[in-house]
Parts: structure tokens; sequence; C-alpha cells
């Protein structure tokens, strides 16, 4: 018949508990493969070996990586870059983490101690026990004894901040005019395209109410086609000439059709949503909206300024083409400081 222990506990009168339970001592755990067959000792240190070599070549395959196969220009190389790279460093990281773990559970020793808690300076003898007994713990740990596991575990994590280090300053010396950053692609005669065929646009393309995301007709003969494309996109929106109140620069517009800079001067996000009703461009990053009707000028959000207009016109075969550069840096406000 079965009965409830807590009832039987709840019934016990407070007098009947002792003041003090005796202490249970340490459990002493079951003793491991390892710690009775020296084979499968020496089984677990090849595999920690092995871990730890895992993460040597986890490391010496990321610096080649990084220098055999840069990110380049095209979405191709990116891709490969980024996945060799990651899978390298899944390799480092994961190496020395899955090593160290199986390195504790089936090598090093499994007991428990007990200290008893002393004031913070001891007294010279608790000192120097200490001391033995780190040299001692050393000592199970087989550490001394186990030349090749110190070998590969050392060498993992000696190699192992090249992986961090090597990105953050391979850069280093590289082109320090930031000025460039106050100046796009766009020149005159510049064709306006459609992004990303490149196909060029004609002012009769455009009905009212339509928008295109623009980019310079010329933009892949560039020297870094997506950094130039990072300053250079443009949004075009063809409204009714009534509903433009202002633009940024008189006469930069042409029939009704305005072509702003799609990179948010808040912090650089696309600014691509745009409602035809209000004639607002929505930044979905931080919802700063501007007003294409009135020189894109800011009405919601923390940017602080408005986007900068792309002058433009039409040539002798009807195309939309940039008068010039941008008047302005384009992107978050702070560009605007260079000189």
């Amino acid at each position: 018949m079965s009965h409830d222990n807590s009832t039987e506990i709840v019934q016990r009168g407070a007098g009947e508990h002792p003041e003090r339970f005796d202490d249970p001592g340490v459990h002493q755990p079951n003793p491991r493969l390892g710690d009775l067959d020296e084979k499968a000792a020496k089984k677990a240190e090849r595999q920690v070996a092995a871990l730890f070599t895992v993460s040597i070549v986890g490391t010496i395959v990321f610096v080649w990586a990084y220098f055999a196969l840069p990110p380049g220009e095209k979405p191709e190389s990116m891709r490969l870059s980024n996945i060799v790279l990651g899978l390298a460093l899944t390799c480092i990281l994961l190496g020395i983490g899955t090593a160290i773990i199986h390195w504790a559970k089936t090598l090093m020793s499994n007991k428990e101690y007990v200290e008893e808690r002393h004031p913070q300076r001891s007294d010279d003898e608790t000192r120097a026990g200490a001391i033995q007994a780190l040299q001692d713990g050393a000592a199970d740990s087989g550490i001394s004894r186990r030349g090749a596991l110190k070998g590969a575990g050392l060498t993992a994590l000696a190699l192992f901040p090249l992986s961090i280090v090597l990105p953050l300053i391979g850069n280093v010396g590289e082109d320090w005019n930031v000025s460039k950053f106050k100046h796009t692609m766009w020149r005159k005669g510049t064709r306006l395209a459609y992004d990303p065929t490149g196909r060029p646009i004609k002012a009769s393309d455009l009905t009212i109410g339509s928008i295109a995301h623009v980019i310079p007709e010329d933009l892949h003969e560039a020297e870094s086609p997506l950094d130039e494309k990072a300053k250079a996109v443009v949004l075009l929106v063809r409204m009714d000439p009534r509903d433009l109140k202002s633009e940024r620069e008189p006469g930069f517009g042409f029939d009704g059709i305005v072509a702003y800079s799609k990179i948010c001067t808040h912090v650089g996000c696309p600014v691509a949503l745009y409602e035809q009703q209000t004639h607002h461009l929505l930044c979905p990053c931080h919802q700063s909206t501007f007003d294409v009707a009135d020189g894109a000028k800011v009405v919601f959000g923390p940017a602080k300024r408005p986007l900068p207009q792309l002058p433009i016109e039409v040539d002798a075969e009807g195309y939309l083409v940039a008068r010039g550069d941008f008047v302005e840096p384009v992107g978050p406000t702070f560009w605007e400081r260079l000189t």
C-alpha cells in the first residue's frame, strides 16, 4: 500500500528534528573506463589531440582563405569567401571547445574536493598547502606526462587569435582618402539606368505615380562597382508637376520627374518605400520619412536633413541623363563634415 512521504514529514513535530545533521561526506564518483583501462585512456587522448588538430587546421585554412579567396566585387566570390571563412572559424572554435570538454570528462580527475572556509589571508602553512594542492592537481590530471596534448592544446590556443586579429588589421594601409565619400560616379551626361538591368531610362518610360530604382549606366565599368553603387543609387519618381511644392535646387527635375538619393541621411539605410498618395518616402530601418513633393524634406523620424537631389535633364535621344554629381554628400549626416 502506497503512502505520501510528504505527509509523514508534515506530521512530525518540530522537536523531533535534530539540531544538526551529520555530514554526509563527499560522494565518490564511479570510476570511468579510462581510469580502469589504459588503452581507453590512450584512445581518449588521441581523440582530444585530433580535436585540437582540427582547430589548428581550421586556423591554417582561415589564414589561407583570407588571402587566397578575397570577397571581390561579385556575389559569387563574396559567397565563397564567407562560406570558407565561416567553416574554418567553426572548426577553430568547435575544435578547441570540444577538445577541452572531452579532455576534462575523460582524462582529468573527476574527484570532488572540499576546502574549508578560512580568513582571506591564510597563514604560511595553509598557503604552502594550497600550492601543494595545485601541484598535486596538475599531477593528478596527467598534464605533465601528456606532452602531445599539451602541445596540441597550446598550439590551437596560440593560433586561434589569428582568426580575429587578421581581419581587423588586414586592411591597414588601404586608401585613407576619406574625402572621396563626398562624391559619386554621376557625371554630366551619365544616363540613368534601371537597377539591376542597366537599361537606360527614357522620360517617356515613366508615367505619373511611377518610381524606378536607378544606377549609372556605366556602373559596371567602375573599378569597384559595388562600392560606387552604394553611393550612387537613386530613386526616380514621376509626379504631376502641379503636386511639386519645391525641389532641393530649382531646375533639378524634368517635367515632374525628380531623382533623389536612395541612401537615408540618418544611418545610410536604403530609402525605398514610396507612398503614392502622400508622396512620402519611408526608410524601413528607423522610419525616417521624406516628402518628395517638398524637396524630400524630413517629415518624421530621426534623419536630420533632406535627401540629396540628383540634377537631371533629357538628352537629344530622350534619355534621362545627369547634369552632374550631387551638390552635397550622400548618406548619413556626418559625411557633410568632410572638407
